[in-house]
């Protein structure tokens, strides 16, 4: 008695191999959209970094990439589940590329979107509303820039005391000298770039650059005489922007904590 053979039907062949050709083809739109969703996210920022385009297009083109993004991640999903199904172990790898693709550039404008909505739509924070440390080596670039260099004054303060009631002035019982001494320090601890240090004024002023975008942020610290020590008042503003997502308010708790660090016993 020979060897029994096990026939194959050919319209299950062919049927089986047209559903392998869909996964695949659904796996590469997912893996696809993925790619030029994070492409997009990342050009979004380095084309502002480089002058292609406003801050403005730049964040349309993100929120474009976030869209392609949760797309990428839908038909990513759809083909995990029919992978799993399929048993098809390579396609539910790459299709599990394209999930975390395209949800992770989903993500960022998600949480930036969070963010806005915590925080008053401010980007003048300072410790003093009353009477803000003024730029004066940075007036220039602020002057150029869409957000100016005045203080917008009553309604930003109050939007800024509801939302930051910890932002206030500090109080030192050293004489100004060592806290300016300790405050150029402590400017530089937090990554600031210095852009004047007047000992004699009492005034430091500097930028921060954030990291994706390339925004400019300026800060400026004025150490004042106060009864039995020193008074350190800070200001941070963006030169773009109407909503700084909380940033400037991070900035001056980053700098104050790092100036207590420095002048603490």
């Amino acid at each position: 008695m020979g060897p029994v053979t096990k026939s194959v039907n050919p319209a299950a062949a062919s049927r089986g191999a047209a559903a392998a050709k869909r996964l695949a083809i659904l796996v590469l739109c997912g893996v696809g959209l993925g790619l030029v969703a994070a492409a997009g996210a990342l050009a979004s920022g380095f084309g502002y970094r480089l002058g292609w385009w406003s801050f403005r297009a730049g964040f349309t083109l993100l929120a474009a990439a976030a869209g392609i993004g949760t797309l990428a991640a839908l038909v990513s999903l759809a083909a995990m589940l029919l992978s799993t199904r399929a048993r098809a172990g390579r396609s539910l790898a790459m299709a599990l590329a394209g999930l975390a693709l395209g949800a992770a550039t989903a993500a960022i404008p998600a949480w930036n979107l969070h963010l806005a909505r915590s925080v008053p739509p401010i980007h003048d924070i300072t410790t003093d509303t009353a009477d803000p440390p003024a730029f004066v080596a940075l007036a220039q670039a602020r002057a150029q820039s869409p957000s100016g260099v005045d203080y917008e004054g009553e309604a930003v303060a109050a939007a800024q005391k509801a939302a930051y009631p910890d932002i206030g002035p500090a109080h030192y019982r050293r004489p100004p000298d060592q806290v300016f001494e300790a405050a150029l320090s402590a400017a530089r601890d937090i990554g600031l770039a210095v852009a004047a240090a007047d000992p004699g004024a009492g005034r430091i002023e500097a930028t921060a650059t954030t990291r994706f975008y390339g925004f400019k942020d300026d800060v400026v610290v004025r150490i004042a005489p106060a009864a039995g020590g020193s008074r350190v008042d800070v200001r941070s503003a963006s030169r773009v922007g109407k909503s700084d997502l909380g940033a400037n308010a991070r900035r001056i708790r980053a700098f104050l904590r790092a100036l207590n660090a420095r002048l603490s016993p």
